[in-house]
């Protein structure tokens, strides 16, 4: 099975919850800035970013209006923030718009408590990485 995790992050929150999902599906944690396409087949995409100012980033909307729903088969979401899941909603209408699976079941940490999140995000990588 491929699967791949890629994220935007600011301020490190969610690239650390990218890391350790990562850690637990056994891949590598890629930030979108860094890898702006999925070019090959790929059975399960985390993908996660959180809300700035409320509203989820331009190059986050853009980096999933970019995916193909002929090579990306199913997409986990995650986030983190104090309090708003706005981006996961966000992510799921437009992924869901390309016709793109979207699990229903999403991760999601407090920014202030993501070292005590940090082995249920292993634990949800590793979920969705059999």
């Amino acid at each position: 099975m491929k699967i791949k995790v890629r994220y935007l992050s600011k301020l490190g929150h969610t690239k650390a919850i990218a890391e350790a999902i990562a850690e637990g599906a056994n891949v590598k944690a890629i930030s979108i800035l860094d890898d702006d396409m999925i070019i090959d087949k790929t059975d399960v995409l985390f993908l996660g970013g959180a809300p700035y100012a409320n509203v989820m980033d331009k190059k986050l909307r853009q980096y999933a209006l970019s995916l193909d729903n002929f090579l990306v088969k199913k997409v986990v979401l995650f986030t983190t923030s104090n309090w708003s899941r706005r981006t996961v909603n966000s992510l799921r209408k437009i992924l869901e718009g390309k016709n793109i699976l979207v699990e229903k079941e999403y991760f999601y940490s407090h920014m202030l408590k993501i070292g005590s999140r940090i082995d249920k995000a292993k634990e949800f990588g590793n979920k969705y990485s059999k």
